[in-house]
């Protein structure tokens, strides 16, 4: 038991010390690093959920590969692989509202649809206000725009309905979640030449703690069940 704390806590300081390496590489525009310590991140998160975890989840699982190979995708910024990225997150997407709901055993929805409709009111705001996004895209984007709003209710209102180690984290990796989106959204379809040396480092870094958050909370969950 002791040893695999010492492995897991070994791959954490390995994470985040690739993180920085990946923050950097973004930062310089390094597509070779970018292109293996981007697709390394995510293993190194999934070797320390294998270890670390006492009910593995395979939806976990799915959920890590699934963000592998969006982060991969989103590497050329190519218009083409931009559109695979989205469908691959929208799957990503919906596993994590399987888990979530199946780790939160929600009863009452009515919180959980005051906590969202924020969430969407902000999110689809931006998107009407936005006349660039390829025809393609459109309709996955919605879906986005309803998934990341859904999550971040059900995070919301766990967390003020019962306040509590595990509702705290998952409206922590929430947080960062909506962060994330809202600005690869304005990164992608706002200021689309403008600010890159600081919106790709950036999007990263919240990509790196959103998921690490959540990897604290599937395990965390995973231990009162």
């Amino acid at each position: 038991m002791k040893s695999k704390k010492n492995i897991v806590n070994l791959l954490t300081i390995g994470y985040f010390t690739i993180a920085l390496g990946e923050v950097i590489a973004e930062y310089a525009k390094n597509k070779p690093i970018i292109f293996v310590f981007k697709p390394l991140i995510t293993l190194v998160l999934l070797s320390m959920y294998l270890i670390s975890s006492t009910k593995k989840s395979n939806a976990f699982v799915i959920i890590l590969l699934t963000s592998l190979i969006t982060n991969i995708l989103f590497i050329p910024q190519d218009p083409k692989f931009l559109l695979y990225a989205i469908l691959v997150f929208t799957v990503h997407r919906i596993v994590v509202l399987f888990l979530v709901l199946k780790l939160q055993k929600i009863t009452d929805f009515i919180p959980v649809v005051l906590g969202t409709a924020p969430f969407l009111l902000i999110f689809f705001y931006l998107f009407m206000e936005t006349t660039d996004i390829p025809e393609s895209s459109y309709y996955i984007l919605v879906i986005q725009n309803v998934l990341i709003s859904v999550f971040a209710g059900l995070a919301l209102s766990s967390y003020v309905m019962h306040d509590n180690k595990q509702n705290s984290i998952l409206l922590i990796s929430a947080l960062l979640f909506v962060m994330l989106q809202f600005t690869v959204f304005i990164e992608k379809y706002y200021l689309t030449n403008e600010y890159q040396f600081l919106f790709r480092p950036l999007a990263m870094s919240l990509n790196i703690l959103a998921f690490f958050a959540f990897y604290k909370y599937v395990t965390t969950a995973e231990l009162k069940r």
